[in-house]
């Protein structure tokens, strides 16, 4: 399962990168920065999501995780 979630992230890093460079060339010519901005920012996302993808669970939600060890 880890290595399907790395393998995961790997993938969403790559179309992360691929989007953010067409998201810099779109900003650079200014008559399609309306369309750079935005995806640009979907870019960062998928960024976050592929970080997401690698972390443990204990990471991303750790209230989560102490209110589970609490209660058992």
């Amino acid at each position: 399962m880890r290595l399907l979630r790395g393998l995961l992230a790997v993938v969403t890093w790559l179309l992360a990168l691929v989007l953010g460079l067409v998201a810099v060339l779109l900003c650079v010519t200014l008559i399609l920065l309306p369309l750079g901005l935005p995806l640009l920012r979907y870019a960062q996302r998928l960024f976050g999501a592929g970080v997401r993808l690698t972390t443990s669970r204990k990471v991303t939600h750790p209230i989560d995780e102490l209110s589970k060890a609490g209660s058992s």
